[in-house]
């Protein structure tokens, strides 16, 4: 047996009738050819329930699909969804909802069209419907459950709304009506592809009821187009009764050829088409087996008889046909019986004072090349106000630059908040789900949608601080070589002879040195200089601290030295200061050289103390040494320190342990200090600390060392005598 099926657009039926199909036929069932042109459910896609149908409508599987990328391509994210209450609403809507998941699309509500009218379920939809912030609805049901909706919607004036029509739907006769044009026009339909089939449309301009007698649906269809009857017409429940006036009589002069006619502009010819195809499918099987040879499926040795052959043989031809329309279309049929898909978008373009407009504005075509089978014009769509500005249909504004979603709990993911994105990221693309991080080197702009290069610190010389203190390092360097040359101009004076003047002149020296240290600090760090300047500092400031030890030993053994019979004459000259400054020195040196050989300072780039900026600086390496070097100054300072405050009051006009004395309170207190400023200071601040503990103990030992003396050589000449030191 075989047979061409139209099969009901209510899906139920259809797989009722097949089923039924199935059951009395038994396994005979599996050899039938059921062709079908307007079936779309999907389920009869599954070859082992249904092996021997196939059809030329293509399955709503694709249908779907092509709804998804439409709603992708005006970037819809909050749709609404409706459905009639049948297996093709129900299994459609899943199948939509599936789709949406793929492409990050949100269901606003999902609502069901009764198979039963109600219409209390009817004004909730609507309710649902006005509430909704959805401007974008698909609905998934045939014309005649959703005309009841539509007049709902159209008594409560609700407007602006996508209507996005599967073919069940429209275009149909509803679209006829006046009073539903301010809800559907705003409609945009999917409809099965529609061709020219050469001499159709004349053969329907010559059909009239009176000379059409054995057509049985001319009177139904003569009623539809004019809104009249003939007296002859056997009533019957019609889905489209209500949009005419009953009353009217044919009066017999209407033609089908005057203008105005819209069905024929081609729109309601699809479902046509299929049957076309259909027919023809058959007909280029049924030549495939006529001229088969001895290729396809045999029985005894013959590819089938055209005179007399079983269903299943015809349905292994037809399945392989491969032929041309005379639209130009491939029609054939793959591994689950379906057509090649293709759906023609029709943007229903409705007017109260004119007749509706089917405009074509896209397709879907599934034999076009790879990635190009959906197209869509979006010029030729009419919005509302005949607007081309494509409404939205969102749950939440899109996150500007800077910006990133933050799901909402308990919130579909359309559903969201905008938060700025954290310390050390961007986001520069509007509605991104995630921020990006910056590179190390680069940090967010103010309004966080670009890294930037993130600002580089250094103790630089051009910046004020930096500035200051190399300025202050130099005039503070000029001190000590104007004592020096005050010194040595003055060298036979009794004051600068009292004051062991070769210790005078080497502890200036090393001022100098200590001064100009500093500015090893400042600028931007190389390894060099990080190998360089704390090496420098510590043994140039052991020589300045040996300096003074040596000469605050050598004051208390000048003055017990003058007692007679003193064994401590001796010690009295040049050879015990050397002595003192070289093993003072030689022992730091070597503090140096086990720091630098365990871990000796290296060029740092810091990128983690600061999210903002870099700060390019030196690390010291091995701490524990670089404190050890420290702590050798401090002991020196000591030592210095106690031996000035035990000589303080022995006689003397210049006896210089007082001003020792005072000189290391002041050297002590500052490297103090500089510990607990050190270890809380990041950054170009760690060494400008460390330059003014430089600077200020520096400047302690001048001033309170050499000042005073500087004050009698150059203020008080008189007191510069001899006799003065041999009074006292």
């Amino acid at each position: 047996m075989y047979s061409l099926y139209t099969l009901d657009r209510d899906d139920e039926m259809e797989l009722e009738e097949v089923s039924e199909m199935k059951e009395t036929r038994g396994q005979s069932f599996p050899n039938d050819l059921t062709l079908s042109y307007g079936s779309t459910v999907t389920l009869l896609s599954d070859k082992l329930q249904f092996p021997s149908f196939i059809r030329t409508i293509p399955s709503d599987y694709f249908l779907f699909h092509t709804i998804a990328q439409l709603v992708i391509t005006f970037n819809w994210t909050w749709v609404g969804l409706i459905s009639e209450d049948t297996d093709y609403g129900r299994s459609g809507s899943q199948m939509l909802m599936q789709q949406f998941v793929i492409a990050g699309r949100c269901i606003a509500f999902s609502e069901t069209i009764p198979a039963t009218f109600s219409i209390t379920k009817i004004q909730n939809i609507v309710s649902v419907i006005k509430e909704s912030s959805a401007k974008v609805i698909v609905i998934i049901a045939s014309d005649e459950r959703v005309i009841p909706l539509m007049e709902e919607l159209s008594q409560h004036n609700v407007t602006e709304k996508v209507w996005i029509a599967t073919e069940g739907w429209a275009p149909t006769p509803m679209f006829l009506r006046k009073d539903l044009s301010n809800v559907l026009n705003l409609t945009i339909a999917f409809g099965v592809h529609k061709a020219e089939m050469p001499g159709f449309k004349a053969f329907l301009l010559k059909i009239h009821p009176s000379d059409s007698h054995n057509y049985i649906f001319v009177d139904s269809f003569w009623k539809e187009i004019f809104g009249c009857q003939w007296l002859h017409y056997n009533r019957s429940v019609e889905p489209y009764a209500s949009y005419f006036n009953d009353s009217n009589t044919c009066t017999g002069k209407e033609t089908l050829s005057a203008n105005g006619i819209a069905f024929f502009n081609g729109n309601d010819l699809r479902y046509e088409y299929n049957v076309y195809k259909a027919i023809y499918a058959i007909g280029y099987g049924l030549q495939s087996m006529h001229t088969c040879i001895s290729e396809g499926i045999k029985t005894n040795g013959s590819c089938g008889n055209i005179s007399d052959f079983k269903a299943w043989q015809l349905l292994h031809h037809v399945k392989n046909v491969h032929f041309r329309t005379s639209a130009g279309e491939d029609m054939y049929f793959d591994v689950n019986g379906n057509p090649p898909p293709i759906y023609d978008i029709i943007n229903c373009q409705l007017s109260y004072n004119e007749a509706p407009r089917y405009i074509e504005v896209g397709k879907y075509d599934a034999t076009s090349s790879p990635g190009q089978e959906f197209s869509i014009n979006e010029s030729l769509i009419l919005w509302s106000g005949g607007s081309s500005k494509v409404p939205k249909s969102i749950c939440s504004e899109s996150c500007s630059t800077g910006y990133r979603k933050a799901t909402m709990e308990g919130k579909p993911i359309c559903c969201f908040l905008c938060i700025p994105c954290s310390e050390g990221e961007i986001s520069n693309v509007s509605g991104s789900s995630e921020c990006q991080k910056c590179q190390v080197d680069y940090w967010p702009n103010q309004r966080r949608d670009r890294c930037i290069l993130k600002e580089t610190e250094f103790l630089s010389y051009e910046e004020l601080l930096g500035a200051t203190l190399a300025i202050t390092a130099c005039i503070s360097a000029i001190l000590p070589l104007s004592v020096l040359v005050i010194f040595i101009k003055n060298h036979d004076t009794p004051v600068v002879k009292a004051n062991n003047r070769e210790l005078s002149y080497l502890l200036l020296l090393a001022l100098i040195l200590c001064f100009l240290s500093s500015l090893i600090f400042i600028g931007q760090p190389t390894m060099m200089t990080c190998i360089m300047r704390q090496a420098a500092f510590g043994i140039i400031f052991t020589f300045c601290i040996a300096c003074v030890l040596a000469k605050t030993i050598m004051v208390v053994i000048a003055f017990k030295a003058t007692k007679p019979g003193s064994s401590l004459r001796k010690w009295v000259g040049q050879k015990l200061p050397n002595t003192i400054i070289l093993v003072c020195v030689t022992l730091q040196i070597v503090i140096c050289v086990v720091w630098y050989s365990s871990a000796r300072p290296y060029l740092e780039i810091n990128t983690t103390s600061y999210l903002n900026k870099v700060i390019i600086g030196c690390n010291e390496g091995s701490t524990s040494t670089f404190w050890g070097m420290l702590g050798y100054l401090g002991v020196l300072a000591s030592i210095s320190f106690v031996v000035a405050f035990l000589a303080r009051k022995l006689p003397a006009s210049f006896n210089e342990a007082q001003f020792i004395t005072f000189s290391m309170i002041i050297f002590v207190c500052v490297w103090l200090a500089f510990i607990p400023a050190y270890l809380s200071t990041k950054g170009k601040f760690t060494v400008a600390v460390e330059i003014f503990a430089i600077l200020t103990s520096s400047s302690g030992l001048l001033y309170c060392i050499f000042f005073p003396k500087c004050y009698i050589i150059l203020l008080k000449p008189n007191k510069n005598k001899k006799h003065n030191i041999l009074t006292n």
